[in-house]
């Protein structure tokens, strides 16, 4: 089977390309004489040159000079030359990191190009050590085009972004992180590439299902080498080469092939001889792909959704689904992980979604009040703290972090941040047209932006004004938010991750509008209870001094935890 990407061999390296469209390649290293590339069977092209680390090559096709989809570097962006790369030659300081257990994990997010790169990122690692987190998940840092997106028009799975800083300088962040005990997720996009500067299609056609829609255009042809491999191989490169922890899949839904799924999830936990933690981002609320031995949880979009739906009272959209008795709905959420176990979704025109999920541990969802998606997805990218008020918001934030569902926040929701978090891409011409028209049209369907001319009012995703403005800034009062954060999270870190494995669901109930107490039997045998109310009348809770609170227990806007 061979695999994708150049290798060093001593003196020399070995390129390959698998090009099956091709009725010819040659190997353009920059300096050097053009090598035409052998035919080696089913597609695949290969040639060995007299270079090491640090060569610039690229591969012509006809008139077409291309990267390697597989380049484990860049100069020049994602259309100039692919650089070999030795990563042996790093000297790791945290050799002997061991990692942390699935049931320790406090998630925090961020964007590494918001945060000044890999080196500016490292550089902020101490007071993130010290603030309870105990992970960071980056968004996708792969190579795309232009110097700031998200990370989700990538098309380059394997280089690093050079906006954001070298292979090395990736691997610096990973050893800083380690050495202050601070694990390293990354999400990963396998399930389609961005619009500018993906050349696969122009000499390797099957690597697509042109038959197989997804909203990115057909689907990767997951079902069979060589794509297959392409992707096994990308996840097996972050976590053995960079030492990542552990890795967030992004809407596989999108990807529609649980064998792939699986058989990746399998060869990824027998090839490495260290725990690592594969979390997946999964519409279908599918149980199934979190039995064990396959992924260790799913982000649960239905957390976030009733408890937004409770905190602001949005309806449009996708906050239809939950709507209706939302706090039965987050009952339901917090006894057995997703609310849509198989019922019809009204935003998905009825369909039924999901799968029964009560059998799952707690720990098997990941749950979150903000992300990414949360926030810049929406129009004018506005953060839970220009949508609710504090009180309440710090009481759903106590239901998030005490309760045994692993918490993921947001950069920023430490210090009660307000500034927006907006869509943002780099793109020109007509691209750059189409991306901004087709952000605009995504809104028709909110009641707010039912106007054309409120929908000019979006910002445009091009624009450097909205990379800027969605640098994290601290809110009015961040000292007090850190401080909340802190000080729940050092009662989850004493009391609650000790006890999370063999925690198990002793029931939800609604105590009224807008209110629920859930409990959990932990595995040490003791009882969490967590009463919430959002709403605008007082409900009975526990008798007891709680172990956290957020207002009066039982009162509105408050949130309280006992421990018994």
């Amino acid at each position: 089977m061979t695999s994708w990407g150049p290798t060093i061999e001593g003196d020399a390296t070995a390129f390959r390309l698998w090009a099956p469209d091709a009725d010819a390649v040659t190997l353009e290293v920059d300096g050097r004489d053009p090598l035409e590339m052998q035919a080696a069977g089913e597609g695949w092209y290969e040639a060995t040159a007299p270079v090491g680390a640090g060569a610039r090559y690229r591969f012509r096709i006809g008139d077409m000079a291309v990267p390697d989809p597989a380049a484990r570097a860049q100069d020049g962006g994602v259309h100039g030359w692919s650089v070999v790369i030795d990563h042996e030659a790093y000297d790791w300081r945290s050799a002997d990191w061991a990692g942390r257990p699935w049931e320790a994990m406090v998630i925090e997010e961020m964007h590494v190009g918001l945060e000044g790169g890999f080196a500016g990122l490292a550089a902020r690692l101490p007071e993130i050590a010290g603030s309870g987190v105990t992970a960071i998940e980056l968004m996708p840092v792969n190579a795309f085009a232009g110097t700031r997106n998200w990370g989700y028009d990538g098309v380059l799975p394997y280089a690093p972004a050079e906006s954001y800083g070298t292979p090395d300088e990736l691997r610096a962040l990973v050893d800083r992180a380690h050495g202050l005990g601070v694990s390293v997720f990354l999400d990963v996009v396998y399930n389609h590439f961005g619009p500018d500067g993906n050349y696969l299609g122009a000499y390797a056609k099957d690597f697509f299902h042109p038959d197989v829609k997804t909203p990115w255009g057909g689907a990767v042809a997951v079902d069979a080498d060589p794509p297959r491999r392409f992707f096994i191989d990308n996840a097996l490169m972050w976590l053995r080469d960079y030492r990542i922890d552990g890795l967030r899949f992004d809407a596989v839904h999108a990807i529609a092939n649980d064998g792939f799924l699986d058989a990746m999830a399998a060869e990824i936990r027998a090839s490495l001889d260290r725990p690592v933690h594969l979390v997946l981002e999964n519409e279908r609320n599918d149980a199934d792909r979190l039995a064990p031995g396959r992924y260790d949880a799913q982000w649960n979009d239905d957390f976030h959704n009733v408890l937004h739906v409770l905190l602001t009272g949005e309806r449009d959209a996708y906050y239809a689904d939950f709507a209706e008795e939302p706090e039965a709905r987050l009952a339901r959420c917090l006894t057995e992980g997703f609310i849509y176990q198989g019922e019809g979704s009204v935003n998905h025109d009825g369909k039924p979604r999901g799968t029964p999920s009560a059998h799952l541990p707690p720990t098997a969802f990941v749950a979150f009040l903000q992300n990414h998606d949360q926030i810049g997805n929406r129009a004018l990218g506005e953060r839970l703290t220009r949508l609710t008020d504090p009180q309440r918001l710090r009481a759903a934030t106590l239901l998030l972090l005490l309760g045994p569902q692993i918490p993921l926040i947001f950069a920023g929701d430490r210090a009660g941040s307000e500034a927006p978090f907006l869509f943002f891409t780099d793109f020109h011409d007509e691209l750059a047209d189409a991306v901004r028209e087709g952000r605009r049209g995504e809104f028709a369907k909110f009641a707010a932006f039912a106007d054309p001319d409120k929908r000019e009012a979006i910002p445009d995703p091009n624009a450097a004004d909205t990379f800027e403005r969605s640098r994290v800034t601290d809110g009015p009062d961040a000292d007090g938010w850190r401080r909340f954060y802190a000080e729940l999270l050092a009662l989850r870190h004493a009391h609650i991750v000790p006890n999370l494995k063999g925690a198990t669901s002793a029931g939800a109930e609604v105590l009224g509008d807008k209110a629920v107490i859930a409990r959990w039997r932990m595995g040490d045998g003791q009882m969490l209870a967590i009463a919430l109310n959002l709403g605008e009348v007082p409900v009975a809770v526990p008798d007891g001094e709680p172990l956290a609170a957020v207002g009066t227990p039982g009162e509105p806007a408050s949130a309280a935890a006992w421990l018994a």
